[in-house]
């Protein structure tokens, strides 16, 4: 009764539409930047992006990791966004084993090459430094994910997922700044520390707050208890002498 009660109010619902909205949008941006990159596949020629970064001192390291790194991207994005999922959270085993694939994708192929990538960026060091503070992140989540789930600890799985789909996000939400602003007439310089930054602690800081709520809830719905026990608290006690008395007089 209380789940249904809970499924229809305005507020469940809105998180719920919000929720498949954000997995909609970030499914089609991760596609999108997928086709987008198929190019970089050619190993005949190179694209324009790869050429306005030569020469390169380690030109085929960096294109390996290139290539690498959209690899993984286009499997463990999409990856993530379904282990998000009711359908699949229904389905443990399911859940468990994609859950796994993705964790190997993300942790040995999309950081390890991220990481290579990362200090031929545009924008210089601060934004290298974007990078590998959002690789960080997606790194130390995904391995408390892991040591959660295998304690059993639900609510901290859930917590350190969102963290990994969150800066899994800011591929998208930063290639959408970077069109929006150069769109306006922003410096490139500045559009790309903003455009990587802004989205980077946008997101953890919006995992912490939604993290949060389940916390209060139950903080406050702990403090609801201790008060009505405070309440009652005189009536359970003359219950309690009662039940001690009445058997010895019935003795007597």
């Amino acid at each position: 009764m209380g789940e249904s009660r809970n499924r229809t109010h305005p507020g469940w619902r809105w998180r719920s539409w919000s929720g498949r909205v954000f997995l909609v949008l970030m499914l089609a941006g991760s596609l999108l930047i997928t086709v987008m990159s198929l190019e970089y596949f050619d190993f005949d020629s190179l694209p324009p992006f790869v050429i306005e970064k030569l020469p390169l001192r380690f030109q085929n390291l960096w294109l390996g990791a290139l290539r690498v790194h959209v690899a993984a991207a286009a499997l463990g994005f999409p990856l993530c966004l379904a282990l998000m999922t009711r359908a699949l959270q229904r389905r443990p085993r399911l859940h468990r084993w994609l859950g796994r694939i993705c964790g190997v994708v993300l942790l040995f192929a999309l950081v390890p090459s991220g990481a290579v990538l990362s200090f031929e960026a545009k924008g210089g060091r601060v934004v290298t430094a974007g990078f590998l503070l959002s690789a960080a992140i997606i790194s130390l989540a995904m391995l408390a994910g892991v040591g959660a789930a295998r304690r059993r600890d639900l609510i901290a799985h859930a917590r350190a997922m969102r963290h990994v789909v969150a800066q899994m996000s800011v591929a998208v939400v930063s290639r959408a700044l970077i069109v929006g602003l150069d769109a306006i007439g922003v410096d490139p310089a500045v559009a790309y520390v903003a455009a990587l930054w802004g989205p980077v602690l946008f997101s953890a800081t919006v995992v912490e707050l939604i993290s949060a709520r389940p916390k209060l809830r139950a903080h406050h719905r702990t403090e609801q208890i201790e008060r009505i026990d405070r309440e009652i608290f005189p009536r359970s006690l003359v219950v309690r002498a009662l039940a001690v008395v009445r058997p010895r007089a019935r003795v007597r």
